[in-house]
């Protein structure tokens, strides 16, 4: 093979893989409205197959995404808002199906816990360093004379015993 048919070649698969979300999409489904169709896409990109559930509506072959992707045009047709849409979508499916899910009072301590448990455990570690620092304060007078006594006696039998 030629370098220039090689060239096409891969020009052609490259092609072929970024049209590939754009496949997913039937055209029965569009809408007449280039407008209407452009909304319906930027919605369908924020929602979540529940199939795939890396993918997004609008990307996905699976049947489900396809009545969404139609259930989000028939709201749009009707006169819905985006924002309509997508929380028409979300009482009916949870909030799983939105690819970015939105921050709220309900989820804050799920998007708050890593930093949470990042002071915790600082807390923790410093606590536990002061403590340390404490125990090694110096010892009494009492426990000075029974450790030189202990220490004496512990000389004496192994200075003795070698």
């Amino acid at each position: 093979m030629s370098v220039r048919r090689i060239a096409v070649l891969l020009v052609l698969l490259a092609g072929l893989a970024l049209a590939r979300p754009a496949l997913a999409v039937l055209p029965g489904e569009m809408l007449a409205d280039p407008a209407l169709e452009a909304r319906a896409r930027a919605i369908s990109a924020e929602l979540r197959c529940m199939v795939c559930q890396n993918q997004s509506i609008d990307d996905s072959d699976a049947d489900l995404a396809h009545d969404l992707r139609v259930r989000v045009r028939e709201r749009i047709m009707a006169g819905d808002a985006d924002e309509q849409v997508i929380d028409y979508i979300v009482a009916r499916y949870g909030e799983f199906v939105l690819l970015k899910p939105r921050f709220s009072l309900r989820n804050a301590l799920l998007w708050g816990t890593p930093l949470l448990l990042l002071v915790a455990g600082g807390i923790f570690v410093l606590v536990a360093a002061r403590s340390r620092k404490r125990a090694e304060t110096s010892l009494s007078d009492e426990e000075k004379a029974a450790l030189s006594r202990i220490l004496g006696e512990a000389g004496g039998k192994q200075q003795g015993g070698v």
